[in-house]
């Protein structure tokens, strides 16, 4: 949880309530997978995350809270190999700690290198954190779940960071050690920060404050204005909601805005007082509220990671979502496992005269595997996964 009271009239002063333009329009297809967001997921779940008790560092409800996570991912259809436990360490009043993020990976059909990254941190301090921040949890994991087997044309990571509360450790680690320590350097398209999202009861919870970079540097500024417009086109486009524009700041977006990534967020406009308190709970927030922004949030997803526009894929959904890129390839070819459960494969490159030319045999692999096939002369050939009884089979074209 981000806000201060003390900050309030600062806030007041900056927010400007803008209207659907006419920049993007409305597709049906993205509102039909809209249309089946969940108001007995989004209760449901907030219901166990505050029966999962004080999410604080290094605690077992943390740990808890993680395996939960873990389970509910895997419950939507994602594999063990596209969830990541993003272990670090720091020091808390004298002592270390261990916490870890949680990392969900969806690779794009187009642009399989670059990511839409979807984030809010699951820790919490003194209470349950309902709403700071499992009204973002719950926003998150019903993102996944619809998107679980809709094409994309960008890689989506869907991210549970720990960590929040004690000063953004989740987010700084994984910007140091993950986005930059990636060679050469991830390319992030967009990140999509969900934090506290609840509502409050008693209110009438009608708009969702969409927030863009205004700090420094400033050289993603501009572009960060741009997606927070379409974000809050989105807000009115699949959802009954009112978006109000503000400013981003003290939440997990802000590592990537340092790092001159461009960032938008969701934050509740009714801003709940019992943030940080052992009265954070479901009772004093505004569940119906929190389907309204699962649904807003879920259609700026479909839209910034530019989701196929119609609400089955066969040739995705029968290929178990495995791809091969980049296609046509020179040097290095990956193969993303897509949602096949089985990590043991073999691949195979057979030419266009029926002749099996390389084999590459993988054991426990990981989400996506790397292989070289500048021995191989240019031409068309076929790509072959089997693992155990499954067969997929891909064009391929080796320059």
């Amino acid at each position: 949880m981000k806000r201060c009271f003390t900050k309030l009239l600062l806030l007041l002063s900056v927010i400007v309530c803008l209207q659907t333009t006419t920049a993007q329009t409305f597709i049906q297809a993205y509102a039909d997978v809209v249309n089946q967001t969940s108001q007995s997921n989004v209760t449901t779940n907030l219901t166990e995350y505050e029966g999962l008790g004080v999410k604080v560092r290094g605690s077992s409800a943390l740990q808890n809270t993680l395996n939960w996570l873990k389970n509910k991912y895997l419950s939507y259809g994602y594999t063990a190999s596209q969830i990541v436990e993003d272990s670090y360490t720091y020091n808390y009043s004298g002592s270390p700690v261990t916490c870890k993020n949680v990392v969900v990976t969806k690779i794009g059909t187009v642009y399989p290198n670059t990511y839409v990254i979807v984030c809010g941190h699951y820790d919490s301090i003194t209470g349950t954190g309902t709403n700071d921040n499992g009204s973002g949890v719950i926003t998150i994991l019903e993102i996944a779940r619809l998107l679980q087997n809709i094409p994309t044309e960008y890689s989506v990571k869907f991210i549970n960071f720990s960590g929040e509360e004690d000063g953004l450790r989740g987010s700084s680690h994984y910007v140091s050690n993950v986005v930059n320590a990636t060679n050469p350097k991830m390319d992030i398209r967009l990140v999509f920060n969900i934090d506290e999202v609840g509502g409050r009861a008693g209110m009438a919870n009608n708009s969702i404050t969409c927030e863009r970079d205004t700090g420094n540097p400033t050289t993603n500024n501009a572009l960060s204005n741009t997606m927070t417009q379409e974000l809050m086109n989105c807000v009115s486009l699949y959802s009954t909601l009112t978006p109000v524009l503000s400013y981003a700041y003290a939440s997990d977006y802000m590592p990537f805005e340092e790092n001159n990534e461009i960032i938008t967020g969701f934050f509740e406009t009714n801003e709940t007082p019992y943030a940080h308190t052992t009265n954070d709970l479901l009772v004093n927030m505004d569940p119906v509220y929190n389907f309204n922004v699962a649904k807003a949030a879920a259609g700026a997803t479909l839209h910034f990671a530019k989701a196929a526009t119609t609400l089955s894929n066969s040739e995705f959904a029968d290929d178990f979502q495995v791809s091969v890129f980049p296609n046509p390839v020179k040097g290095k070819l990956s193969i993303n496992l897509g949602s096949l459960t089985n990590p043991n494969y073999v691949f195979s490159i057979v030419d266009i005269n029926g002749k099996k030319v390389a084999d590459y045999v993988f054991k426990e692999a990981k989400q996506i595997e790397t292989i070289d096939v500048s021995d191989l002369s240019s031409g068309m050939y076929l790509g072959i996964l089997e693992a155990g009884d499954k067969r997929i089979t891909k064009k391929l074209v080796i320059e």
